[in-house]
């Protein structure tokens, strides 16, 4: 019996990352909104009292930069400057350039925006076909921040991680062993407090009872004694630095890529969604239990460099007749990826916080009638396309 533990993390929407992160895709999706051709590659950076605005974006929308960065701020609760940033009063710095006409030439047909690899990943240790440890990791900081928006606990403040380790047994989850919560809170509040209200209020709503052992589950909750200084004020925030959190946990390999700022002419994200689709869908057709693709492309060149598929041994088939398969199904031309996902879309500043995947499809209209659709490329759409090509 092989028995083994996994540890994965998650932040809240108001660590200083994902706030860079955040700011970055409301730039995008303010950019998409008016112009669905704009080429934007923005990068964030938010300390104490300030946000910087960086980036080569080439489009025809006229974008308050500095009124997106306040809203943004404000939304996510940095409305007080004893958080360190207040969106309402907080210096905004914005540089931006035209992307290179050089970079434009190979897309512009339909090719790839950069060089590299991406992966996709699924596992049916989930109903989203996401890891546990991360699918918990994630689930415990957004409870996190609705008890604090909606005030069930109005002493934790916006900065906040979770960590949540699992224990496998013959590669199935078998129980939480160590749940770790860190929250940033008001200076009057007390640690016996802090620790009771978390696991009363956070985790046990979280963590189902048959995965979590209150008394051989061990807790750590704000391991340090105080979290007072947090957000920008505590650390730094950069867009693209929370690139596990934003996928997998680290059960899969990562290309080194980031999401957040980047249009879908980028394979990093573009392919990295396809790439997860398709893995999705691979599993929920039952043709694996567990799947890993790696994309790979040049820059300007259309059409992957390389396919390749893992099934970990858990394949009904061999892994090079499930690649053939994904290959018929799918099509993994940027341009083809961003018509079936709807790519040109508003659609980015809602993954920039708690995961890019295992999030449920939703549609919403954004302005003047239009929908658009979010996380498209976490549904079971190929299924039957797949199970026919297999045979299954």
């Amino acid at each position: 019996m092989s028995q083994t533990i996994f540890t994965s993390e998650s932040v809240t929407e108001g660590h200083p990352d994902k706030v860079a992160d955040q700011i970055s895709d409301a730039v995008l999706d303010a950019m998409l909104m008016d112009d669905p051709g704009s080429r934007v590659a923005c990068e964030t950076l938010v300390t104490t009292g300030m946000a910087l605005v960086a980036g080569e974006i080439t489009s025809a929308s006229q974008v308050d930069v500095p009124g997106l960065v306040r809203e943004t701020l404000l939304k996510i609760g940095y409305d007080n400057a004893d958080y360190g940033i207040d969106g309402a009063t907080c210096a905004v710095i914005a540089t931006l350039d035209k992307q290179s006409p050089h970079i434009a030439m190979g897309v512009d047909t339909g090719g790839a925006g950069d060089q590299g690899m991406m992966f996709g990943y699924a596992t049916d240790e989930t109903a989203d076909f996401m890891p546990a440890p991360i699918h918990y990791a994630h689930a415990l900081v957004q409870r996190l921040s609705e008890v604090r928006h909606n005030k069930t606990l109005p002493w934790v403040r916006p900065d906040g991680k979770s960590q949540v380790s699992v224990a496998y047994e013959n590669g199935h989850p078998r129980s939480v062993e160590t749940v770790v919560i860190s929250t940033q809170h008001a200076p009057d509040v007390d640690n016996d407090t802090i620790r009771e209200s978390i696991i009363r209020e956070v985790i046990l709503p979280v963590i189902p009872s048959d995965l979590l052992d209150p008394d051989s589950c061990t807790f750590h909750i704000n391991p340090t004694g105080q979290f007072v200084i947090g957000g920008p004020h505590g650390d730094a925030g950069l867009t693209g630095r929370k690139i596990i959190v934003d996928t997998y946990g680290g059960m899969g390999r990562h290309g080194g890529g980031a999401f957040s700022g980047k249009d879908s002419t980028k394979v990093d994200r573009s392919a990295a969604y396809a790439a997860r689709w398709a893995a999705r869908n691979l599993v929920a057709a039952g043709a694996a239990s567990r799947c890993e693709i790696q994309l790979a492309y040049a820059i300007g060149v259309a059409q992957p460099v390389s396919i390749h598929i893992d099934t970990f041994g858990t394949g009904k088939m061999p892994d090079e007749q499930l690649a053939e398969a994904i290959e018929k199904v799918f099509d993994f031309q940027p341009r083809s990826i961003i018509d079936r996902l709807a790519l040109r879309t508003p659609i980015f500043r809602p993954t920039a916080a708690y995961g890019h995947f295992g999030r449920k499809p939703e549609s919403r209209g954004v302005s003047e009638g239009r929908t658009v659709e979010l996380f498209s490329w976490e549904k079971s759409d190929r299924v039957d396309d797949i199970r026919t090509e297999l045979s299954l």
